[in-house]
């Protein structure tokens, strides 16, 4: 997890491994109507959460067609989450993305492919050395077009794995945008030990996969 890297935050470790207590509020979210977020400027967006954001917004930010990725928190039953909240894994929120994305470019079928094919898809409530209901994957969608095309590539990937694919499929609600520091993390800090450790390998497995989907300044 990273706060195995970082000095100043290892009296949080433990926190990583607390599991979201069963909440009815939970299972209101998972049943909600899904709120649909409108195209500005031509830009759609899309939210996923997979892990450490600081990861996942490293990924998308090298995928051709997306604009910016910002990173907060997403699926949960509490208003105004915070790091140090969501870490406790009793706010129901994970660490997730919003990509700010052009349609024309990048499809919301390929943002998934890269959802998909940047985890290990098979990884419960985490992905790498982070473990808890903040690190779990959520897949989220703003309508029934977007709904099937996320069942339909989790099913196919479950049988072409033989296995339990661990991403939930929930409505988007709301997304909180996560504290300024972590935004740009990977970006703004390169040499610090995760990022080193566990993002730079988990983006460049990414790159090496989809080079086809990268822009053209991340193409190596």
């Amino acid at each position: 997890m990273k706060k195995l890297f970082s000095i100043l935050t290892i009296s949080l470790v433990f926190s990583c491994h607390n599991q979201a207590q069963v909440n009815p509020k939970q299972q209101a979210i998972i049943d909600a109507e899904p709120v649909v977020v409108p195209f500005k400027d031509g830009k759609a967006k899309a939210y996923f959460a997979s892990g450490c954001f600081w990861c996942v917004e490293a990924v998308y930010e090298s995928v051709k067609g997306v604009e910016e990725v910002i990173s907060g928190y997403s699926g949960g039953f509490t208003e105004k989450p915070t790091y140090e909240a969501s870490n406790t894994g009793k706010t129901g929120h994970a660490e997730a993305v919003e990509v700010i994305y052009n349609p024309k470019i990048i499809s919301f079928s390929e943002l998934v492919d890269v959802y998909f094919g940047s985890q290990n898809p098979t990884q419960v409530n985490g992905q790498g050395p982070d473990h808890g209901s903040q690190y779990r994957s959520i897949i989220f969608y703003q309508n029934d077009k977007q709904k099937k095309i996320i069942e339909d590539k989790k099913a196919a990937l479950a049988q072409a794995l033989n296995a339990t694919i661990a991403a939930e499929v929930y409505p988007f609600q709301k997304f909180w945008i996560a504290e300024d520091y972590h935004q740009n993390y990977e970006r703004l800090h390169p040499n610090q030990s995760y990022i080193r450790n566990v993002s730079i390998p988990r983006l460049n497995k990414f790159k090496a996969k989809f080079p086809g989907l990268l822009k053209k300044n991340e193409e190596h």
